[in-house]
């Protein structure tokens, strides 16, 4: 097994949020019978997260027409944010090994074929916070619609000690 990212219970990855001006938000209760993240041996699993912030999405459409590609990756960094509190809530950020994989669903306007770019808000969240251990393998998908009107979902895989 490799090492967890922090072996200081997490807080230099605490301390890593606060530099970069960061707060763990609320985990987002899930919109039906699901949880936000479960344990399964050393991987947990983070359900889709949507930029849902104080219980709202700040933006709805699709990118590529009523929000910016720009936009977009900024709000994947949000999801990316919410699935960190999600990891945390269930095992604590201090035990994770590594964020595997991610897969982002960019609702898109016809015709919209940066969803690479607009997943690199989360990507680049991850590495910023958690550094080489950040890097992971993705997908980057365009669909026709998101739950909620959500521009923006990313879903996590993360190794855990």
């Amino acid at each position: 097994m490799t090492t967890p990212i922090s072996g200081d219970g997490g807080a230099a990855i605490y301390a890593r949020l606060e530099a970069l001006g960061l707060t763990l938000p609320e985990v987002v209760p899930p919109l039906a019978a699901y949880v936000p993240a479960v344990q399964s041996g050393n991987y947990v699993y983070v359900s889709g997260q949507l930029p849902i912030i104080d219980g709202k999405l700040p933006l709805t459409g699709k990118v590529g027409a009523e929000v910016t590609a720009e936009q977009g990756a900024e709000l994947a960094r949000t999801c990316a944010l919410n699935a960190l509190a999600a990891i945390d809530a269930l095992v604590g950020l201090g035990r994770v090994v590594k964020i595997v994989k991610i897969a982002g669903f960019v609702a898109s306007a016809p015709g919209f074929t940066a969803q690479p770019d607009v997943i690199n808000g989360a990507s680049q969240l991850f590495q910023d916070v958690l550094g080489e251990l950040g890097r992971h393998a993705r997908s980057a998908v365009g669909v026709a619609e998101l739950p909620l009107g959500a521009p923006v979902e990313v879903e996590v895989i993360a190794e855990v000690e």
